[in-house]
């Protein structure tokens, strides 16, 4: 029985399993509808408040930020020539989510899968909560799931289908991804050390993995050079999310959490997988990197789970090969197979429905506690409660001369709506505002935006106006804000600057 180049078939499987690599047509649909309802439900509340810091990064175009690479900012920026809202800069997300669904299903191709498999595949990642909580917002995360789903299938053709090029394919989309996101780092340090430790060592000896690592070096170089210019800012980001994120409650959630990411129909996939990619000696070199990113997330930054689930592509594929066999299982038993696929059907609806911005503005404080969703809605509100304060100062002879907020969303978002109300300049000390300096914004009455205790030391006053809540009853990390004014500065702002910054 002849096969692909090094992957072997498993016994009982029909030879046609693996008679091509091509991506069925009912996997493109399944990527085709996952695209379509991103965008379907893109415009439901408003932007999340990593997209309104982006928005106003893209202002400031620059070979790197205090907290990321620049690439996820430049493309809010081009996505802002279709207008400034939710669905324009959702749209390549969108894009790079059905690209991750169709990548997935070749990779079940490679790993030996027949068409029931792919087509499972491709249809267990888009429904993977992970997956649909990711890609419905305009962030790093889809870029980054896209760029670990390259890499794997660059680096898995190389290797099973001894095509060695790939590896420059690999290369490119590593140094694109590192100019998205950092993690990729991780990818690459636990590939190299799954091949070295396996079968798949030889390849290592050859020129094209090496070479596909110095197109990923010269990609990246600008943003090497501008954190070594800038006194490495994301160390500091790096020390602050490990400290954020490894409470007793992260530890002990960590690993079931990655596991429940996967969703209803990925488990079983997972666990079929990492099965496989450890008794295959052609996948073991998958299966070392798979477990050493998970022991990264997990020891490092639990409460982040998120972090392992560019591995989840390369698992459910290599999980799908057993679908034949759960197949002919279910036949035998039909009656048992239909309420087993109802009841994914609706589970896998029911959390769709808690992770999009589906339900009614209305009822949202009442389903979902869905940080992605809640943390959507409400800026528009926040920011003409602050123009309502700003003007009430003016009439009382008190205009604010600039605004200070304590966190790069409420400055994001004033700054993307507060235009129409002509306010003072929007400043803060967080993360790239902090970079960004104060410019010429004036210290004589400050409005300040959560951020009162901050600037409490350096002002002979400050007292609470106003505190805001979003609407609807909904609860998010946005809940509660002082809105306060602050006059009489000790100093400046260019001498108080250097106090204020926080990166976190």
């Amino acid at each position: 029985m002849t096969t692909s180049p090094g992957v072997a078939v498993t016994a009982g499987e029909p030879a046609t399993a693996v008679a091509d690599d091509r991506v069925p047509r009912a996997a493109w649909l399944i990527a085709a509808l996952f695209v379509a309802v991103m965008l379907a439900v893109s415009d439901r509340f408003g932007f999340q408040q990593d997209e309104l810091y982006f928005l106003v990064a893209g202002h400031h175009l620059s070979l790197g930020y205090v907290d990321q690479p620049p690439l996820a900012p430049l493309l809010t920026r081009v996505t802002g020539v279709l207008g400034v809202s939710p669905t324009a800069i959702r749209i390549i997300p969108a894009l790079a989510g059905g690209a991750v669904v169709v990548i997935s299903a070749r990779l079940a191709a490679l790993f030996g899968a027949g068409r029931a498999g792919r087509v499972v595949t491709a249809l267990a990642t888009a429904c993977a909560p992970v997956t649909l909580g990711a890609v419905h917002v305009g962030n790093t995360t889809p870029y980054d799931l896209l760029a670990w789903a390259v890499v794997l299938l660059c680096a898995c053709t190389a290797l099973l289908r001894d095509r060695p090029r790939w590896w420059l394919g690999a290369g490119l989309a590593a140094g694109l991804g590192l100019e998205n996101e950092y993690l990729v780092v991780t990818l690459i340090a636990a590939l190299v050390v799954g091949i070295a430790l396996t079968a798949q060592r030889d390849a290592l000896r050859t020129r094209w993995p090496w070479l596909g690592g110095v197109i990923a070096l010269a990609i990246w170089a600008p943003n090497l050079a501008w954190q070594a210019a800038n006194g490495w800012p994301q160390l500091t980001m790096a020390s602050a999310l490990h400290q954020q994120n490894t409470s007793a409650g992260n530890y002990i959630i960590g690993l079931p959490a990655q596991l429940l990411y996967a969703g209803l129909l990925g488990i079983p996939l997972v666990i079929a997988g990492l099965i496989r990619l450890w008794r295959t000696p052609e996948l073991r070199f998958l299966g070392v990197a798979v477990t050493l990113v998970v022991i990264y997330v997990v020891a490092w930054v639990p409460g982040k789970v998120y972090y392992s689930d560019g591995m989840l592509p390369v698992v459910l594929a290599a999980g799908s090969v057993s679908v034949p066999r759960w197949i002919e299982r279910a036949r035998r038993h039909p009656v048992r197979a239909r309420i087993g696929v109802a009841i994914v059907a609706a589970v896998t609806l029911l959390i769709a429905v808690k992770i999009l911005p589906v339900e009614p503005l209305s009822t949202v404080h009442t389903v979902s506690n869905n940080t992605t969703v809640t943390d959507s809605i409400g800026w528009p509100q926040l920011t003409a409660q602050v123009a309502a304060e700003d003007a009430a100062l003016a009439r009382a002879g008190q205009a604010p001369t600039s605004i200070f907020t304590g966190s790069y969303a409420e400055a994001g978002a004033i700054d993307v709506y507060g235009g129409p109300d002509h306010l003072p300049p929007v400043i803060s000390g967080h993360n790239s505002f902090w970079m960004w300096g104060p410019g010429t914004a004036a210290d004589k009455t400050v409005l300040v935006v959560d951020a009162l205790g901050q600037l409490r030391p350096y002002f002979a006053s400050c007292r609470v106006l106003a505190t805001f809540n979003p609407p609807d009853q909904v609860q998010s990390d946005w809940n509660d804000l002082p809105i306060g004014v602050c006059t009489g500065p000790s100093a400046s702002w260019t001498a108080l600057w250097p106090h204020l910054k926080h990166y976190d």
